[in-house]
């Protein structure tokens, strides 16, 4: 239906006046400001390798590794940034990252065995996957890649693997289970602290053939204080180990750094606000069917938050690092930072999605406008919402509308559900309400921004044997 013909019936028409949207404005790079002004690329792009792409552009994967080098640099602590490479796929990140100077975090086989094929270093390498077999630790272990173990199984195998091969493998002891104000960190993962000691102490003993050389953890949230705690609760560790005569070379801190997407604080509050009282009853649907993102309505009260990421954050990236740099410590009266250069100990830490901001958008293709069952205007793409999908239940930013004809530019805007490929009620790319420039055309492209971080490939799937989305580098 083209947009000099619309139909003119009640429920169409409330698409193009529609007063229920709040945008959500993301923070553009300059590259991607570049391709908006001038789209005949990315239509090119699409009619080359089909729809949906992912574009990609490594100058600010280089600025975000500067950012934190720059910070570490400045409080003279050696250290050594290594990207989480689960959080994208495409080997020419881990590349990039390693040209940097820094290193790569491997999480499978696959990841391990590409960045090892690619020429990486085995010093800019570290394997921190969550299961590993016996073929994985084989692996590393002929590569010397240090390995992250994370409990007595990993231990045991790891000391076969490395008996058998009549050699030694470097290790760190995963830890977890911090205390904060009296209350232990739930986590499934690491020794816990208060036995980290223990552990380390009876390594020489039980695995003769473990070298130890570093602790490491990783924190679930983003809280700067649980952070400064298990930093202070690692280093007492390391102490009592350097008193046993056992050395530790470096301390890793992990990931979870975040980001910040939005332009607009007022903008994120306004949403949440919104997205209450809509789910209350109190106002219009700002997402499909009404969905509360995770909250839960019982008896006419909402329990919980909705299950997100923070998409706003005035705190964020190497603002965050140096905030727990600089947060005195209350067990050892110095701040956190002297903790590192005291002990010459190696800070270590594996950013994913903090690294990857603004080095991606996904780009797809208008195929279908239609209405559903309650009138609501629908907009396929040729996409599915596995290929921009991450553990948050919708991913908050405004997509951008890029219309083929340049005269549609100047129409009246409309507000629409984008649905995708997958043969499901619940197919939505966003579950939230979105405005589009003008009513869209077959062709048209919608562009989702900044999605390099985890939207991209973490859940990628190709039910219906569609094939997985192009990734293209500029």
């Amino acid at each position: 239906m083209l947009l000099g013909t619309r139909d003119t019936s009640p429920n169409i028409e409330s698409t193009f006046m529609d007063n229920t949207f709040l945008p959500l404005t993301p923070i553009l790079h300059r590259w991607i400001q570049d391709i908006i002004e001038q789209p005949i690329t990315l239509f090119r792009a699409i009619e080359q390798h089909g729809s949906p792409i992912n574009i990609h552009h490594l100058a600010p994967l280089e600025e975000n590794i500067d950012a934190y080098v720059g910070v570490l640099t400045k409080y003279n602590i050696t250290h050594k940034i290594f990207f989480a490479r689960k959080a994208n796929k495409c080997l020419e990140l881990a590349q990039a990252a390693a040209h940097a100077g820094q290193g790569v975090d491997t999480a499978s086989y696959r990841e391990l065995q590409q960045c090892v094929e690619s020429g990486i270093a085995n010093r800019q390498l570290v394997l921190t996957a969550a299961v590993k077999n016996r073929s994985l630790l084989e692996l590393a272990l002929q590569h010397d890649i240090t390995v992250v173990l994370d409990n007595e199984d990993e231990l045991q195998l790891a000391q076969d693997v490395a008996q058998e091969k009549k050699r030694t493998m470097e290790i760190n002891i995963r830890v977890g289970g911090f205390f904060v104000e009296n209350q232990r960190l739930p986590t499934r993962f690491g020794f816990p602290i208060d036995r980290a000691v223990a552990c380390v102490s009876g390594l020489a003993d039980k695995y003769p053939n473990l070298v130890y050389t570093g602790l490491h953890f990783h924190l679930n949230g983003y809280s700067v204080s649980e952070r400064v705690a298990a930093i202070e609760q690692s280093v007492r560790v390391i102490d009592e180990l350097a008193n046993e005569g056992i050395h530790t070379k470096s301390l890793d801190i992990g990931g979870g750094i975040l980001m910040n997407y939005l332009q607009s604080e007022q903008e994120w509050l306004d949403f949440h606000q919104a997205l209450r009282e809509a789910v209350l009853g109190k106002r219009s649907a700002l997402t499909y069917q009404n969905d509360a993102l995770g909250m839960v309505k019982i008896d006419g009260q909402l329990h919980g938050e909705p299950t997100v990421y923070p998409y706003f954050n005035k705190l964020h990236k190497e603002h965050l690092l140096e905030a727990i740099l600089t947060t005195p410590s209350s067990i050892f009266n110095v701040p956190i930072h002297q903790l590192f250069t005291a002990r010459n100990l190696e800070f270590r830490m594996e950013p994913g999605r903090s690294l990857l901001d603004q080095v991606g958008c996904t780009v797809a293709k208008v195929a279908f406008r239609k209405e559903d069952s309650e009138g609501r205007l629908l907009v396929g793409l040729e996409m599915n919402r596995t290929q921009l999908r991450s553990s948050s239940a919708d991913f908050l930013l405004d997509p951008i509308h890029l219309p083929k004809r340049e005269d549609q530019e100047a129409k009246d805007p409309c507000y629409a559900y984008l649905v995708g490929s997958y043969c499901l009620e619940q197919e939505l790319i966003l579950k939230r309400k979105v405005r589009l420039k003008s009513y869209p055309e077959i062709g048209d492209l919608i562009l989702f921004p900044n999605t390099a971080g985890y939207m991209m490939h973490f859940y990628e799937s190709e039910a219906h044997l569609f094939e997985l989305a192009k990734n293209v580098f500029l």
